[in-house]
């Protein structure tokens, strides 16, 4: 009878993973449910009761519902959601993120699809980006800068790209997390957007701007696809507009140096191009190696704010708008 019990849970469970890799948006759902015991268990195990363990236990489902794709044996998944966790809470311990699943063994083999592949085949991703675009833009950038970044992921940096204290990031991802669980209910039978057009699309127009200044466009581009209110800012403060993004991107061209996209993500209101810098040979620590592009967009899609964030900033760098 045991044998019998373990066989059915183990086909009830491999039947929903694969049902979710699929694109149903309701059966991550039933599995968080059924494995909602074994994830707390493991959080109080290691945080014990309180907020926290409350806190990666929401992380852990957006991250489940991010990564379900890379589950390679779908019998296995009870054991993968509780990794999640765990992970997530020995981060936190170690106050540094992100906390996403790395054990070999319930991944899916290495393939030449990136992030941007998986992002753009999966239905539950066009709902997710749904759902957040219900939220309001401060606490819908913390959470996309956690959970669809590569590089502008732990607290620190998005507090200060965001340009509020750790503490604050923390609050609003929170906050966020909660607001996005409801979203997402409400969201669940409504249509979502294509997210993977919204991939292709940003990605396209991240080297199309790249491609405009490295030939001395970007003044014309900026013109006419941007905002005429476009604001640079720094934190949360303004700091000059079109005008200095174009000198900023000028000087850096005429010193010889170039960026590369590295990866793209887009909803309706919001952009995020991350950018690798190459820097001339003769001066190779001109730039830092890296540059987030984060956009707000307006109804017109057109980019109107425009925060330019280094992660990994020279050692005597001050972090300015620059590129």
């Amino acid at each position: 009878m045991i044998r019998e019990t373990a066989g059915a849970a183990l086909a009830e469970d491999t039947a929903l993973t694969l049902a979710a890799q699929a694109g149903e948006v309701t059966a991550l759902g039933l599995l968080l449910e059924r494995h909602r015991a074994g994830m707390r268990a493991v959080a109080l195990s290691i945080l014990g009761p309180g907020p926290d363990a409350d806190d990666v236990l929401q992380e852990a489902a957006l991250t489940a519902l991010r990564r379900i794709g890379d589950v390679r044996d779908p019998g296995a998944v009870g054991a993968w959601l509780r990794m999640i966790v765990r992970n997530g809470a020995r981060s936190l311990l170690r106050a540094t993120v992100p906390a996403r699943p790395v054990d070999e063994g319930l991944q899916l083999p290495a393939t030449e699809a990136g992030p941007e592949q998986w992002l753009e085949q999966s239905a539950l991703r066009d709902w997710v980006w749904e759902a957040l675009e219900e939220l309001t833009p401060v606490l819908r950038l913390p959470l996309v800068l956690r959970h669809f970044t590569t590089g502008v992921s732990s607290y620190e940096q998005i507090a200060h790209a965001c340009g509020v204290p750790v503490g604050t990031v923390r609050s609003r991802l929170s906050q966020g997390r909660a607001k996005l669980a409801a979203a997402l209910a409400a969201t669940a039978d409504t249509a979502h957007g294509d997210t993977g057009r919204r991939a292709r699309e940003t990605r396209t127009q991240a080297r199309e701007t790249l491609a405009a200044a490295e030939s001395g466009h970007f003044a014309r581009l900026l013109t006419e696809r941007w905002s005429p209110e476009i604001a640079l800012l720094r934190g949360n403060d303004r700091v000059g507009g079109g005008d200095l993004l174009v000198r900023a991107m000028d000087g850096d061209i005429e010193a010889g140096v170039r960026q590369r996209l590295a990866h793209a993500v887009a909803g309706r209101t919001l952009a995020v191009w991350e950018m690798d810098i190459v820097n001339p040979s003769d001066d190779p620590e001109h730039c830092p190696p890296t540059v987030a592009w984060l956009m707000t967009l307006d109804e017109a899609g057109r980019v109107h704010r425009l925060r330019l964030f280094h992660p990994r900033p020279l050692p005597t760098m001050e972090l300015l708008p620059v590129l």
